[in-house]
């Protein structure tokens, strides 16, 4: 459900639940822009009837109608004055709006509540900015230095000798999943290069959002290049393109809101770590709350201009206070104390690097920059640290008997003096020293009266541990890079690059925009021919193409001894499990039986549930147990597999109780073994297989050991190779086929996210 409601005010973070018009409330503190005006002598003149508007954040052409909500046919988004609930985001959003360069606001959530609702709702209340005409990178006129490169020489001025600047709607420009890397940052303009004869550069998505939002939906899901690229280019604030001939650069330093549904996949921690405010959507709903949302979200499908109407009035005071916002932030000041607090509280909370103080300063900034300060208080210090440092804390729930220890006993009553002229001097003294102590404090450096992470990395405020938890699930891994394989001739088409060799698939954009700087040269030189486009080798570029990799699941199975039926029983239909789940996520099965003198692939790498059927009819059991062996296929397998270019993930599930009395040597040689040839030891068998387990983890592969060992008779062995592979342990002696396929799923659920 789209968590909406009719009201919410950021100074005050309170909800009103009520729909009726009167009760639009946008959060924002009124008191102070409305009796002073801002600290700078600068005035503003906006000029309404020359707003420019475009769908991605590209003015082309004067909108003669320039309110975005009276359009009459096209989608209209929700205004978020009109959402219910989610205070934290929608003062996260309002700092974005006051200051750009804060860091980026990521938000996580499930389906249904709210995160584009919210995101989009943002682009409304944005003031209008003004630009230099001619620039392709919504160029600010008081900022010269920033300009892209050649608009110095392209801007044009009036009759009275000024710039000439034209008014537009501040940009809102969506980076799509499938977006490549020459529509993000730019490229080559075919059409002009071959016009000109000169290479002419195309801006991209980045130049369009430059002073904007830049917004990217399911930021889990974007390529991981595409979203590294994008980070450095917003850490940086420029955009320096060096590619098929093009030396250009341009400013880029829109605010970016990134949103995500942690159940479709984790964000890479790496990730959120360079964003600055992280917040969680998943809150709980009073009744009320849920009953309002329902009636405003139907009462905008069926009357959307009402509660546009609604909306109207808050929307426009908040564009004007976000302007004066803007213009307050320039003098807030923040003191050295002030500073130290925010280090300790990111000391304690356990963040790494300076990224959590560093962020949490601006923010606090600009919530007093909102409130029309000039200085930063003890308020917007805890907002601060619970908006940055909290999601990026590793927090240490506090142990029960901490939480239930008894207070202090109160000291004893003190015995009664009858002096009561002491008592009155006492209280003068008393008196005189609250005044000086208040006139102090309004002095000095405003600072909480503690800490909101104790010594211990724990949380002071419990009712803050359930939004801390939120974040904490939302974290992911460093990076998935062997989820996709990169390849010329399979899978989706994400770059151009040179070729290595023969051109398998021809990338035409690319070889395109590489030739069209020289059509109009090589037309001088070739007039009879009559072609219209010349195309040299020089000019080819070929496809970069990535596909999902599948995981490769190798069952290493124990068909030795009595149990060697149920355990082979088991594999099978696990194995039988996965694949019937295969068809989406491309991974393979394999079993590797092992017993007599050695281990068999009973099922190679297949994906084919018909085969795995037929190839495990017949399930050979009995005999020895040559461990060492059958790992040692396994790996042989999965580097195999990895070599064909189709896996990118390789698990082994080992079903065995970790015993072994073949030795590697017999299983590989059998020739070599005599009558006279001495038995391995037990100590002889274990270390082998010790060294097999600790060449998978050297190969980059994932072990999950399942025990079936008796605990009677149990000698741990199979936990020591888990533990030396770096594995997973599971004791299941009486596992069943769904037990182990869950098993499985969890442990392959794991290694894709790492």
């Amino acid at each position: 459900m789209a968590l909406i409601s009719p009201s919410f005010s950021l100074s005050s973070i309170s909800i009103s639940s009520k729909t009726t018009p009167s009760s639009l409330s946008f959060f924002l503190p009124r008191r102070r822009f409305l009796l002073r005006p801002p600290p700078s002598s600068s005035s503003y003149t906006v000029r309404a009837a020359a707003t420019l508007d475009s769908g991605n954040g590209s003015v082309v052409a004067d909108n003669p109608n320039p309110n975005p909500n009276e359009v009459d046919y096209g989608r209209k988004f929700f205004p978020l004055a009109a959402v219910i609930g989610q205070d934290a985001i929608k003062t996260a959003l309002l700092l974005g709006a006051v200051d750009r360069d804060v860091g980026g606001i990521a938000i996580s959530g499930k389906r249904g509540t709210a995160k584009t609702i919210m995101a989009r709702g943002l682009h409304a209340i944005l003031p209008p900015i003004d630009v230099v005409v001619n620039s392709n990178s919504n160029a600010d006129p008081s900022c010269p230095e920033e300009w892209e490169d050649g608009l110095a020489d392209r801007v044009q001025y009036d009759s009275s000798g000024n710039l000439k600047t034209k008014i537009m709607k501040s940009p809102f420009v969506q980076i799509p999943l499938g977006v490549t890397e020459d529509r993000l940052i730019g490229s080559v303009d075919v059409e002009e290069s071959v016009k000109s004869g000169t290479t002419v550069f195309q801006p991209g998505l980045l130049a369009e959002a430059h002073r904007g939002v830049l917004y990217v939906d399911e930021i889990n899901l974007l390529d991981e290049g595409i979203s590294n690229l994008l980070l450095n280019v917003l850490t940086e604030g420029v955009n320096i393109v060096e590619r098929e001939g093009i030396s250009f650069r341009h400013p880029c330093r829109p605010l970016l809101i990134a949103t995500y549904n942690p159940e479709e996949g984790a964000v890479r921690e790496h990730l959120l770590d360079r964003v600055a405010i992280n917040l969680s959507a998943d809150v709980p709903m009073s009744f009320e709350d849920r009953v309002a949302a329902v009636g405003i979200a139907t009462q905008f499908q069926e009357q959307s201009n009402e509660v546009f109407k609604m909306a109207e009035e808050e929307t426009e005071l908040a564009k004007t206070q976000i302007i004066l916002a803007r213009e307050y932030l320039k003098d807030v000041t923040m003191s050295r104390e002030q500073l130290k607090y925010l280090v300790m509280e990111s000391m304690r909370g356990g963040c790494q690097g300076h990224r959590a103080e560093l962020y949490a300063a601006r923010v606090a900034k600009c919530l007093a920059a909102v409130e029309g300060r000039e200085k930063v208080n003890v308020d917007d210090l805890k907002k601060a640290v619970e908006l940055v440092i909290l999601p990026r804390s590793n927090i240490q729930e506090r142990p029960p008997e901490d939480q239930n220890q008894q207070p202090p006993p109160p000291p004893p009553p003190q015995q009664n003096q009858d002096s009561s002229e002491q008592n009155e001097e006492e209280k003068e003294e008393e008196d005189e020293e609250d005044e000086k102590d208040e006139e102090n404090e309004q002095q000095e450096d405003q600072l909480p009266e503690e800490f909101i992470f104790d010594a211990d990395g724990g949380l002071v405020d419990e009712k803050l541990l359930f939004f801390a938890q939120q974040a904490q699930r939302r974290k992911g891994k460093a990076g998935r890079a062997k989820n996709v394989i990169f390849s010329e001739d399979r899978g989706r088409y994400i770059k151009p690059m040179l070729p290595k060799g023969p051109v398998k698939r021809l990338a035409v954009d690319a070889t395109l925009r590489a030739a069209a700087p020289y059509q109009k040269l090589r037309r001088e030189k070739d007039m009879q021919s009559g072609r219209k486009v010349f195309v040299e080798k020089t000019d080819m570029r070929a496809k970069r193409m990535a596909r999902k990799a599948g995981a490769l699941v190798i069952f290493v199975v124990d068909a030795s001894g009595s149990m060697a039926l149920n355990r082979m029983q088991n594999a099978k239909g696990a194995a039988l499990k996965l694949l019937a789940e295969s068809y989406t996520s491309r991974d393979q099965v394999s079993i590797i039986p092992f017993r007599g003198d050695a281990a068999e692939v009973l099922l190679p790498p297949s994906r084919s549930i018909s085969m795995a059927r037929k190839r495990l009819e017949k399930l050979p059991c009995g005999g020895g147990s040559p461990l060492a062996h059958g790992l040692t296929t396994a790996v042989r397998v999965g580097l195999n597999a990895e070599k064909s270019g189709d896996v990118g993930r390789i698990m082994i599930v080992a079903i065995t109780d970790g015993r072994a009395n073949i030795s590697l040597k017999r299983s590989t040689d059998p020739e070599s073994i005599t009558a006279d040839t001495p038995r391995p030891s037990s100590q002889e068998l274990k270390d082998e297989i010790i060294e097999v387990a600790a060449k998978i983890y050297k190969a980059g592969m994932s072990l999950l050991v399942i025990d079936t060992e008796n605990k009677f008779v149990s000698t741990g062995f199979a936990k020591e190779i888990a533990r030396v592979a770096q594995g997973k342990y599971y004791y299941l002696p009486n596992a069943s086929d769904a037990v182990i396929s869950a098993a499985t799923k969890e442990a392959l659920s794991t290694l894709k996210n790492s």
